[in-house]
Order: structure tokens, then C-alpha cells, then sequence
């Protein structure tokens, strides 16, 4: 989770490891969310940077098998390949009625099982707090449905991979903007800025929307009867299948690489509900290798 810091037992650990591919989880000491509360920037750990091998927070390598067509390609040929892959591993696809239930397993906080952790306010919240009033959690489409017009349909609607828990209010000062830096803050959510054409996240959370935004982009290529969706360097991209700032969404995916949490939140959807991953979050790398 994106509250969690790397031991200093485990830093002598990864030195000693030397340049070898660390497949075991790094300790990590957790510390407590609570309602209301913004869980702190999360440290980058050694291991994080360490080792290229595609894997689950459990250590499990899936180079040989999930992406064993992926290896070895870079450019537009391994965009190719990873969206062959994801998409026909896609085999489980939701309903947006089902995406409620589904986030409450998907983003349920590790310290707390009857919450979840929102997205942009970092808050630990009742699963049961869910709705339309102000102060529920509702359902966060990373990718705004509006860039696309693909809405609430099964599909890129119902893609948990870039839906996340978030308080209601908080959600519609998001609305469909773009993602860059700078802005106001948000008051109810300490830690992200807003202006009239974007949204900048939380530290805590820049990789992961990033992420989140660059898989829409390789799943989603214009079959499936929805757009062909393709992250740009622009804001205040309407209705277009776009979404910037490409050049910041790069550089927050260096800045915040995959976390615990959000390793354990992938494996949870290749496991029970749509049976494919994001390679972004094995393979961050595979970013600076495609754009």
C-alpha cells in the first residue's frame, strides 16, 4: 500500500543481494489509515528498481508464461503483443453494478477489511459507505468516461483496472479532466491540485494513475466497438479519446514505481475477475519502451 516503508533489515538485504533478481517480498512496516486521514507518500524501495522480473507481491514471475510473446520486443511491436495479450486474457468482464462489489475486494484496506482506501483522498472508508451522498465513495473512472464516450458500458466502463473507490465530492472536482501538475489544492483531499483543464494526484498515487491510464491505452486500440484510446501531451482534450499529459504521466510512473498495494490490487483482478493484468505494473519499464 502506498502508506508502507522498507525496512532498514530489508535494505542490507537487497545490498547483499547484489545485482541478483530479487523475487522475494521486500518487509515492509504498515501504518495505520484512518477515516479521514491521507495515508503518507509511500518510499521506493530498492527492490522496486532492482529487479525486471514481471511479479506479484508474493514473488510469483509470470515472464515465461503471461508475457512470454512480450519478451524481447520494444516500440510498437511490444505495444502490439501486450494488447493481444490483455485483451485475450480478458476472459472475466463486469457489469457496472458488479464494479461495486468488486472494488471493495480490489481496493479493501490491508489494516482495515470492512474499508477501502479512496483513491485521490488516501482516506480509509466503511465498504458500506458507498452511494451519492458527499461524503460516500463512488465509482472513479481514471480514464474519464467522457474522453471516448464509451460511458458505463462493459467494457472500458467496467474496467476495474482503472476504476477506483473515491469520495463523491471529491470525484466531481476531478470530473473528465486531464492529469498534469500544478493547480489549487483540494481541500478535501490534502495533497492534490486542480485548475480549470486538470488534476494533479496525490505523490502517493501519481504511478498508479498513470498506470492505470497507460493500460487503457494498449487494452483498448478501437476493437471491441470503442474508441481507440491514445494518451497525448495535451490537456482539456473534451470528448476526444485522449487523455495528457503524456509527458507527466511518464515521469510520475518513474517518480511513484508499483507499490504493494497496488501489486496485490492487480494480482486480485487476474485472479477473480478479469483474468488479465497490467503489464505497466510488472513491466514499468515497458512505459519508457512504448512512449
Amino acid at each position: 500500500m502506498d502508506n508502507k516503508r522498507v525496512t532498514r533489515r530489508a535494505r542490507i538485504a537487497l545490498a547483499l543481494a547484489g545485482g541478483t533478481a530479487l523475487t522475494a517480498v521486500v518487509a515492509q512496516i504498515p501504518a495505520n489509515a484512518t477515516a479521514g486521514q491521507a495515508a503518507p507518500h509511500r518510499a521506493a524501495s530498492a527492490a522496486q528498481h532492482a529487479s525486471r522480473s514481471a511479479g506479484t507481491a508474493d514473488g510469483t514471475s509470470y515472464d515465461d508464461t503471461y508475457y512470454k510473446d512480450a519478451e524481447g520486443k520494444t516500440g510498437k511491436a511490444l505495444k502490439d503483443a501486450l494488447h493481444r495479450i490483455i485483451s485475450s486474457t480478458q476472459t472475466g468482464k463486469l457489469t457496472y453494478d458488479q464494479v461495486w462489489d468488486a472494488l471493495k475486494e480490489t481496493d479493501q484496506d490491508p489494516d482495515n477489511s470492512g474499508n477501502v482506501i479512496l483513491l485521490y483522498t488516501g482516506r480509509s472508508q466503511s465498504k458500506d459507505a458507498n452511494g451519492g451522498n458527499p461524503d460516500d465513495w463512488n465509482r472513479e473512472h481514471v480514464w474519464a468516461k467522457s474522453h471516448g464516450d464509451f460511458g458505463t458500458d462493459t467494457g472500458p466502463g467496467t474496467d476495474i483496472h482503472h476504476l477506483r473507490p473515491e469520495d463523491v465530492s471529491v470525484n466531481s472536482i476531478r470530473g473528465n479532466k486531464d492529469f498534469d501538475n500544478g493547480g489549487t489544492k483540494v481541500d478535501e483531499a490534502p495533497g492534490n491540485n486542480t485548475d480549470d483543464d486538470s488534476f494533479e494526484p496525490r505523490d502517493a498515487v501519481k504511478g498508479d494513475v498513470a498506470r492505470m491510464i497507460l493500460y487503457m491505452a494498449v487494452r483498448y486500440d478501437g476493437g471491441d466497438g470503442f474508441a481507440d484510446l491514445e494518451p497525448n501531451d495535451n490537456v482539456d482534450n473534451g470528448t476526444q479519446p485522449h487523455i495528457g499529459r503524456l509527458s507527466v504521466l511518464k515521469k510520475w510512473s518513474e517518480q511513484d514505481p508499483p507499490d504493494t498495494f497496488e501489486k496485490h490490487r492487480n494480482q486480485v483482478i487476474f485472479d477473480k475477475y478479469q483474468h488479465n493484468r497490467n503489464p505497466f505494473i510488472d513491466h514499468p519499464e515497458w512505459v519508457g519502451e512504448i512512449w
